[in-house]
């Protein structure tokens, strides 16, 4: 009876403890809902945002096929235009003559062709021995003009100290004042001339009035020189610096401007190129030539070249700003004259007239209305419009169309 009762009581106590604690099933059933609802979220991100995605990945990429792909090119400098080579002319910096001044023979001469000289260095030294008579002569009437003007400055201040004691006239006291006055000019005469003949007589020496060389000599010793014959004795230039004179075609002459250098050649030192440097220009376009005369300056300190000789001179393109150039095939002809079409930088096409300058071929050679930085659209279709948005392509396939 007792087994009874206490299997009885621990049937209780179970009962009890099971009511207040839940089985281990429900638990078990519990955790399982909660996996099973993280699952579900688990594949809802990694399966509907996939699709969700590539959904969206679809949509942009039919958009963007609908939109028309065209090749862009970039406008590119002009070619250069070929090197001109023009005929030029080598001349001295400067270049003289040298004259007798005074008549007389050639005493001595100090030079020949090709001597160097230095700027008053003698050249050559004249006899005149009738210039020599001739200044020995007024050097004495000099002195006889000296003496009577003496005289009368003497007799002049002696009148003047009678006409204080009333001893001579006022009249005789004025004739000799005017005859000390007349004394005086003719001394001042005589002394002129004799200034004017020691002028004359130091040109029996002829001397260089530069540095350069001698480069014609028309005189030896022995011979009688006359100034008024107009022979020159000697020819004195300068070679240090060579002139170079040039006629340009007009073609070119508008961009002729001092400092710019060309390349000189001269057929008989053949590989050598010497650089000449505009100097100055005409300023006015020869009528009968169209030409327009040009002055370059050469170094010659090294007597590489030589005055006179013939030469030629290469100038290379002188566009300071060359023009841009475009494919024929990138041109729109259309109502309102020669157009391109652009892509902005939002890839909307603008239809773009401009101003042509030559038709190079292949090419069209642009005077404005395109830069350097526009995109041009290559083979643009005439069903191209304005406000388009299109897609461009690679440079490079560009770049292989456009060729």
């Amino acid at each position: 009876m007792d087994t009874l009762v206490a299997t009885h009581l621990s049937t209780q106590e179970n009962l009890r403890h099971r009511e207040n604690s839940p089985p281990k099933s429900r638990k078990m059933l519990r955790r399982f809902l909660i996996a099973a609802a993280i699952l579900t979220v688990i594949a809802f991100f990694a399966g509907f945002l996939p699709r969700l995605r590539d959904h969206d990945l679809a949509r942009l990429d039919n958009a963007e096929l609908g939109l028309r792909t065209v090749a862009v090119i970039h406008a590119e400098p002009a070619p250069s235009a070929p090197s001109l080579l023009l005929s030029a002319e080598l001349r001295p910096y400067v270049e003289t003559p040298i004259y007798a001044r005074a008549n007389g023979y050639l005493k001595k001469r100090f030079v020949d062709i090709g001597s160097a000289v230095k700027k008053g260095d003698p050249l050559a030294q004249l006899d005149t021995p009738e210039l020599d008579q001739e200044l020995e002569r007024t050097k004495a009437d000099l002195a006889q003009t000296k003496a009577a003007m003496d005289l009368a400055k003497t007799t002049a201040a002696r009148y003047r100290d009678l006409l204080k004691t009333s001893s001579v006239s006022d009249q005789d006291a004025a004739e000799k004042e005017a005859d000390l006055a007349s004394k005086n000019a003719t001394y001042e005469s005589a002394a002129a001339h004799v200034r004017q003949l020691e002028e004359l007589k130091s040109f029996d020496l002829l001397t260089a009035p530069f540095d350069g060389k001698i480069t014609v000599r028309s005189t030896d010793v022995g011979d009688l020189v006359t100034a008024a014959s107009g022979r020159a004795l000697f020819s004195l230039a300068d070679t240090r610096t060579l002139r170079v004179f040039v006629h340009v075609p007009q073609s070119i002459a508008f961009d002729i401007r001092p400092g710019m250098t060309a390349d000189l050649v001269v057929s008989e030192k053949p590989g050598q190129h010497f650089t000449a440097r505009v100097i100055r220009t005409a300023g006015a376009i020869d009528i009968n030539s169209r030409t327009l005369l040009t002055e370059l300056e050469v170094d010659n300190h090294d007597d590489q070249l030589f005055a006179g000789s013939f030469a030629q001179l290469r100038l290379e393109a002188l566009k300071s700003s060359p023009l841009l150039t475009i494919p024929g095939n990138a041109v729109l002809f259309r109502a309102e004259g020669m157009q391109v079409a652009i892509v902005n930088a939002e890839n909307k096409v603008e239809l773009r007239s401009f101003k042509p300058a030559r038709d190079l071929g292949n090419r069209i050679e642009i005077a404005e209305g395109v830069s350097i930085a526009d995109r041009v659209i290559l083979n643009p279709p005439d069903s191209l419009t304005a406000g388009a948005t299109v897609r461009t392509s690679e440079p490079g396939a560009a770049a292989k169309e456009a060729k």
